[in-house]
């Protein structure tokens, strides 16, 4: 059904408008990013009909100034559309398919890596669909915590990831509010694993769709606990919330899925409280980080070029 809907939307929409702007030769590259429009079309419709509605039901706070909220939703728009990838599948796709070609013929003098796959490690258990894909959202979910802990712990990432954090009216638009440089750094990391263990396209796809969803819940202006045990289980709102407070967070609570990460390295905070989001204890930000999608990132530019 999926492979039916790809087609249908590369047939009618995709192909003719890169065969009209004389971008034949990136067919290929169009069919491979129709399903993360498909998916990304999804995305926006579950966060407009459900999460909009259950931010408006059980609000931490009243919102106060819509027009970064604008902002964060074109941000939204333009991952969740796959704008973003768009760009990596015409400038650094080309640069990473031949770097892993080489690394798995061994044309660097190095060892042939081959074509590892996590999901063969226990053969009719690790390679079942269900569970292959547990596996590897696990393992995706570890590297994303000690990457979320990078961000915050080297001045130079954190001069762009900080604009996530700066946000004072934290929504479910504002999961994507990242500096581009900050976003390409991830997500080439993630790419690199993802060859590393075998990960296939499909696969990689739907762990994408699942945790960007579910970072969307997390940054909710929502008044929303999983209950005692469910806290410990899966990152809600409420935990995640903290990491975003101006006094308590940035400390506490990496964790993009699992809050075991935490809980594991001494990082988790299940304190039952809903606090200010931003950057500056004082109530003042230090830094311009900027009102619109340009400002923010030729400031976000600027502060990583100064630190």
């Amino acid at each position: 059904m999926t492979i039916d809907v790809q087609q249908i939307i590369f047939e009618n929409v995709i192909q003719p408008a890169l065969l009209a702007l004389d971008m034949g030769r990136y067919i290929e590259d169009g069919y491979r990013a129709t399903i993360w429009l498909m998916w990304g079309c999804i995305e926006l419709v579950l966060i407009a009909c459900i999460l909009v509605p259950l931010q408006r039901w059980r609000p931490v706070e009243a919102v106060t100034d819509p027009a970064t909220i604008r902002v964060d939703m074109l941000y939204t728009f333009i991952h969740r559309l796959g704008l973003f990838r768009l760009f990596m599948f015409l400038s650094l796709e080309p640069l990473l398919d031949e770097a892993f070609g080489m690394l798995r013929s061994g044309s660097f003098g190095i060892i042939s890596l081959g074509t590892f796959q996590l999901d063969q490690l226990w053969p009719s258990v690790t390679d079942n669909a269900v569970v292959s894909l547990l596996l590897y959202l696990v393992v995706f979910d570890f590297l994303d915590y000690w990457i979320h802990r990078a961000q915050h712990g080297f001045p130079a990432w954190w001069a762009l990831h900080s604009l996530h954090h700066a946000q004072r009216q934290m929504t479910c638009w504002s999961d994507n509010r990242n500096h581009l440089l900050d976003d390409l750094i991830r997500d080439l990391l993630l790419v690199c694993i993802a060859f590393l263990i075998g990960v296939s396209p499909s696969q990689f796809i739907l762990i994408v769709v699942l945790t960007q969803l579910s970072e969307s819940l997390q940054h909710a202006n929502l008044r929303l606990s999983f209950g005692r045990v469910g806290e410990r289980l899966w990152v809600s709102p409420r935990f995640h919330r903290l990491h975003h407070s101006i006094e308590y967070g940035f400390g506490h609570n990496f964790g993009v899925l699992l809050p075991v990460w935490d809980v594991l390295f001494g990082t988790a905070n299940f304190d039952d409280r809903y606090e200010p989001t931003g950057i500056d204890a004082l109530g003042v930000d230090s830094t311009d980080y900027g009102r619109g999608f340009w400002a923010q990132q030729w400031l976000g530019f600027k502060r990583l070029v100064r630190t």
